[in-house]
Order: C-alpha cells, then sequence, then structure tokens
C-alpha cells in the first residue's frame, strides 16, 4: 500500500503519460529514480524468495519497457 501511495502521489507535473495532475510534484529525474528502485526492488524480493527465473523476466521486461518508451525518460530528464 505504501508504494501504490508513493506511485500514485509523487509525480511530474503535465506527465503525459498520466492525468497531469501533480499531488505532490516531483523533478523528472526523482521520479525516475522512484520508478527504477520500486521495480528493482520488487525483482531484488523475487530473486530473494527463490523465483530466480521471475525475477530475470521481470527484470528484462522493465529494461524492455524502458528502452522502448526511450522518449518518456528523456521527457522526464528534461523536467
Amino acid at each position: 500500500i505504501l508504494l501504490m501511495t508513493v506511485w500514485g502521489v509523487f509525480a511530474v507535473p503535465n506527465d503525459p503519460s498520466r492525468s497531469g495532475n501533480a499531488p505532490v510534484p516531483t523533478a523528472g529525474w526523482l521520479r525516475l529514480i522512484l520508478e527504477l528502485g520500486i521495480f528493482s526492488c520488487a525483482a531484488w524480493a523475487l530473486y530473494d524468495l527463490g523465483f530466480i527465473r521471475t525475477a530475470a523476466v521481470f527484470g528484462s521486461i522493465c529494461l524492455a519497457h524502458y528502452l522502448v518508451s526511450y522518449d518518456r525518460i528523456l521527457w522526464l530528464l528534461k523536467h
């Protein structure tokens, strides 16, 4: 519940991938760090629980998503 709250509250104003509302306006680079931190912790938790293949697949999908959405990453780094 805590991570869902962080995900929903800390947002970059006028983010085109969201509603545009930012309850707590956040710099783009900080939002990117939050996202990467949440996904990294999730992959680590899966690995630590013994779901090694699942962690690898999840991490690979996250990496592929960020590679495909490079334009959003560039936008976050500019804002």
